[in-house]
């Protein structure tokens, strides 16, 4: 059996360090978005598979050994963690290729490498979690402790599979957390390969478990779970308010990372080879689907028609089609249901008045769903398809007059998690980045991340950040110690022998 085929068979769920099956004995389809094939199937678990897999975990937290070893023999283990993902770079590549329609060359730049990059910045990060004491006034000693919180519900969306599953867990165990993963319904297979690949790192039995199925069954009983101490969720806002909803019920903390609808700003003084890259790489990278992406175009008024023209040369030459070949740049939509949702908001965008530059229309190639990137004009301010999260490759481009109304148009929209903008001042650079309603901006280039630089939005993006140390607060809990200091015998006193 090749090596591709191995990945491929049916898999099962990873809970306390074994293969198991489903309770109901259900299985789900899993499709190949490039040829709308089924690729493989995988459990449909429900309650019951969840509850085992919570007891699992909570066992591994309260008994086990991860909580209690040594951070630097964590931090091995997850540097461990990113070797193997490097090693076996081939595979995860393949899989998460076949599983989203990823283009391999960026499935291998991107997914791979920025999941080992995860690894290593978490195991330095777990030999730094520490406390501090604290003066006070009080004949005492008071000291802070950062502990792990405990057994953390991890939910991810279809997306960057690989990308934000490590971006969670390997925080999550950087600080002594175990987890319990739900991955996205249409795309589970790296999680389950992650699973086994952490467990040859040294992840002990019950620490990192992963249940499939769908966020109604699986999810929901996640989140309701009386043993799952924290909820770690990334997804879209509608789903967002009620995860966030359900673990307030259960006094559960929370991290939310939730939708995007970005603006990116050209300025009078922009360099145009610069901004035009940035913009397109904004709006076509994933095939639109990533949250981080720039779906808004805001033009100087007397650039609008020049980056039209340019825009509606050069879109239509980035390589499409088949995610296997090196030379696509960009490949199918994940699923039927995102290409249908797609769909509806240019034709929407048809009837509010716009016009279509350059795409605007599905791609026929081997039964998988394409579509074409279609940049959008002369939409109305009101539009919906401006105001709204389409999450595909589709721009709108606007022009603005001055740099308040740019500002204005910007944060005209619920969301807050990203934002970018293209000019030569520097600063005007600094000016316009403060005043965006954005969690990260970013000047002359767009989606520069890294392990080191936190991420996360405001208003309807969500709250909390990941990335950076402070992804680790979201993990620990703060636990003060206050010793007291009775008062010594006064230094003139002296004792009977003395006398």
């Amino acid at each position: 059996m090749t090596q591709e085929a191995q990945q491929l068979q049916p898999r099962q769920l990873f809970v306390g360090g074994v293969w198991r099956e489903g309770n109901a004995g259900m299985r789900r389809d899993v499709v190949d978005p490039a040829t709308g094939g089924i690729l493989t199937t995988v459990v449909e678990a429900d309650a019951t598979d969840v509850d085992v897999a919570v007891r699992n975990a909570r066992e591994a937290f309260d008994h086990g050994p991860w909580p209690r070893m040594p951070a630097r023999d964590r931090a091995r283990i997850l540097n461990r963690a990113a070797q193997l993902i490097r090693e076996r770079a081939d595979e995860l590549v393949s899989l998460e290729s076949h599983d989203v329609g990823k283009p391999v060359s960026l499935c291998r730049a991107v997914d791979v490498e920025t999941a080992a990059q995860q690894y290593e910045y978490c195991a330095a990060l777990a030999q730094g979690i520490e406390g501090s004491t604290r003066s006070t006034p009080i004949p005492s000693l008071a000291y802070t402790m950062r502990l792990p919180v405990g057994v953390v519900g991890a939910i991810t969306p279809f997306n960057f599979p690989l990308i934000l599953s490590s971006t969670k867990i390997a925080a999550a165990l950087a600080a002594g957390n175990v987890v319990v993963h739900k991955p996205a319904d249409d795309t589970p297979l790296s999680a389950l390969f992650v699973a086994e690949l952490l467990k040859d790192a040294g992840v002990p039995d019950g620490v990192l478990n992963v249940v499939t199925g769908s966020g109604q069954v699986v999810g929901e009983a996640l989140l309701r779970h009386p043993g799952v101490d924290k909820i770690a969720f990334t997804g879209s806002t509608a789903i967002g308010r009620h995860a966030a909803s359900v673990a307030g019920e259960h006094l559960k903390p929370v991290t939310m990372e939730l939708g995007g609808n970005a603006a990116h700003i050209v300025f009078d003084d922009a360099d145009l080879d610069v901004a035009i890259g940035a913009v397109i790489k904004a709006f076509v990278f994933n095939s639109g689907q990533f949250c981080m992406a720039g779906p808004r175009l805001l033009v100087a008024r007397p650039l609008h028609d020049t980056v039209l023209g340019i825009l509606e040369q050069a879109v239509p030459t980035v390589p499409i089609g088949d995610p296997r070949d090196p030379a696509t740049v960009i490949g199918p939509m994940a699923g039927e249901r995102q290409l249908a949702k797609v769909e509806e908001y240019v034709e929407l965008a048809r009837k509010e008045g716009g016009r279509i530059v350059c795409g605007g229309e599905r791609l026929d190639l081997d039964g998988g769903f394409y579509y074409r990137p279609t940049v959008i004009a002369d939409l109305p301010a009101d539009s919906r398809v401006i105001a709204e999260e389409v999450f595909g490759p589709v721009l709108t481009v606007q022009p603005f007059d001055d740099e308040d109304e740019a500002v204005a148009l910007a944060n005209s929209t619920p969301y807050g998690l990203a934002a970018g903008l293209q000019t030569r001042d520097v600063t005007r650079a600094h000016r316009v980045a403060a005043r965006l309603d954005a969690g990260i901006v970013w000047v002359n280039d767009w989606a520069m991340l890294d392990p080191a630089v936190p991420f996360g939005g405001v208003k309807d993006s969500g709250f909390g950040r990941e990335y950076g140390p402070e992804a680790l607060e979201a993990y620990t809990r703060v636990k003060s110690v206050v010793v007291s200091l009775p008062p010594t015998p006064a230094a003139s006193a002296v004792t009977e022998e003395q006398a």
